[in-house]
C-alpha cells in the first residue's frame, strides 16, 4: 500500500488587469504590497490573483494537488503547511484522508484554531489526499464519496464587475446570449438603489432570468430586511451574506422576515458553522467554499443541509482552478446541488493554469470522469511556483 511520501506547499501568484469585483474606487488606492481595502464593504483585496497550492507524492510516485486561498498573506498558511501539517501526513496511507483530517483537525481544536488559516492549510492537504486516492483507485473523487449524480451542474454568472448600470446591463446580456440564465450582482460595485439595480436588469434579462445579489455582509439586519424588501418586486433570486456573519440572531431574523431565501456559508470552516445557522434557522441557501472546507467537510456541509431540505449553491472559489475542480467533483455527489458560482473573471482567463477537465457551456458545468480531481496543474503552472 503506498503512503504519503512528501508534502509541499507552494505560492502561485496571478496578474490581473483589473482587481477582482472591478476597478478600485477613489480612496480605494493600494498600499506597496498591493493590498487595498473596499470602501462597501471593508475587506482588503489585493491587486494580484494569489494562491496556495499543495503538491503530495506518495512512495510509488501518485502525485496529488490541493489548493486553498492565499489572496492575503499566503506566507502565513503556507507555514502552517510546511512547519507543522506535513510531518503528520507523511508516512500515512492516502486512502485515510478523512482520518488524517480529523487528526490534524483535533491536534490544534482546544487551542481554537478550527477555522481561518489553519483551516484553509487543511483544506488544501485535504483536497490533494483526494485527489490521491482517486488516482489509486482510477475513479473520479465524486465515486469515493458515495457515486456521482450528475454529469452537468447549472452555472450562475458570478459578479458584473463594471463601472456603470448601463455597462452591467450589457455584461449581463452578453452573457445571457451565450445560453446562461443564472446572475448574481455583487453590492460593492452596484448603485445605492439596489431596487434600481434589480429593476434595471429584470428589465434587460427577462422574467425567467435567475438574479441574486451578494451583500457582501455589510449591513445591519434592519438595513439589509428594507434593502431586501425593495428588491422583491423583481423577484430576487436570493440575498446572500446580508449581515455580519458573527450576527446569526440577525441573520435569523432577516431569514424569518424576508420572502426572498438566505444564502451564506462561504466564509465557513465547518460543518459546525453551518449547523450553528441551520439550527437558528437563518439560511435556506448553504454555499460551502471548497478552499475553506476541503472535500471531507464539504461533503459533511452538504449533506447537513440536505438533512434539513436545504439547497446547496457552493461559493466558486478563487484560485487556479484546482479547488474549483474538488467543488465540482463534491458537487456531483450531492443531491442538495441547485446550481454552482462562475466566477467568469478568474475562471476564464486562468484557464490556461491547469489541464482540461472543467467545461462550462451554455450555462451548465460539465464533470470530467478522469481519475482524482480529473485536472493537473499545466507545466507552466508548476514553473511559477514559489515557496
Amino acid at each position: 500500500m503506498s503512503k504519503v511520501k512528501k508534502v509541499e506547499a507552494f505560492t502561485l501568484t496571478i496578474p490581473r488587469d483589473k482587481p477582482y469585483l472591478g476597478d478600485a474606487k477613489k480612496g480605494e488606492e493600494a498600499n506597496e504590497k498591493g493590498y487595498f481595502v473596499r470602501s462597501g464593504n471593508k475587506t482588503v483585496y489585493a491587486t494580484v490573483d494569489r494562491t496556495v497550492i499543495v503538491r503530495i507524492e506518495t512512495d510509488s510516485g501518485i502525485v496529488g494537488w490541493g489548493e486553498t486561498y492565499g489572496l492575503i498573506a499566503p506566507e502565513a498558511t503556507m507555514a502552517l503547511i510546511n512547519d507543522f501539517m506535513a510531518d503528520f501526513v507523511e508516512g500515512r496511507d492516502p486512502f485515510d484522508v478523512s482520518v488524517i483530517y480529523e487528526d490534524i483537525y483535533n491536534m490544534m481544536r482546544f487551542r481554537k484554531y478550527s477555522g481561518g488559516y489553519y483551516h484553509d492549510a487543511l483544506a488544501a492537504i485535504d483536497i490533494a489526499l483526494w485527489d490521491i486516492s482517486g488516482k489509486m483507485a482510477g475513479l473520479p473523487v465524486a465515486k469515493l464519496l458515495g457515486g456521482q449524480r450528475r454529469k452537468e451542474i447549472p452555472a450562475y454568472v458570478s459578479g458584473l464587475p463594471e463601472s456603470t448600470l448601463e455597462k452591467r446591463v450589457e455584461l449581463a446580456v452578453s452573457w445571457k446570449d451565450k445560453g446562461f440564465n443564472s446572475f448574481k450582482f455583487a453590492t460593492p460595485q452596484a448603485g445605492e438603489d439596489l431596487s434600481k439595480e434589480m429593476e434595471t436588469l429584470r428589465n434587460a434579462l427577462g422574467v425567467s432570468t435567475k438574479i441574486a445579489c451578494d451583500m457582501h455582509w455589510n449591513q445591519t439586519s434592519a438595513e439589509a430586511i428594507a434593502k431586501i424588501i425593495q428588491m422583491e418586486p423583481y423577484n430576487l433570486w436570493f440575498a446572500e451574506a446580508p449581515t455580519a456573519t458573527e450576527d446569526i440572531k440577525g441573520l435569523s431574523h432577516i431569514a424569518r422576515t424576508v420572502k426572498t431565501p438566505i444564502a451564506v456559508g462561504e466564509e465557513w470552516r465547518t460543518v459546525y458553522d453551518a449547523e450553528a445557522r441551520i439550527n437558528a434557522e437563518a439560511v435556506h441557501i448553504v454555499q460551502p467554499e471548497m478552499g475553506h472546507v476541503g472535500i471531507t467537510q464539504f461533503m459533511r456541509i452538504g449533506l447537513a443541509a440536505q438533512f434539513q431540505n436545504l439547497s446547496i449553491i457552493p461559493h466558486a472559489t478563487i484560485g487556479s482552478g484546482i479547488f474549483l475542480a474538488a467543488s465540482l467533483q463534491a458537487s456531483s455527489a450531492l443531491e442538495g446541488i441547485k446550481s454552482h458560482e462562475y466566477q467568469h473573471t478568474i475562471f476564464d482567463r486562468n484557464q490556461h493554469l491547469i489541464t482540461e477537465g472543467i467545461e462550462v457551456k451554455k450555462g451548465m458545468y460539465n464533470i470530467t470522469d478522469k481519475p482524482g480531481l480529473g485536472i493537473e496543474p499545466t507545466p507552466y503552472t508548476i514553473s511559477q511556483l514559489k515557496k
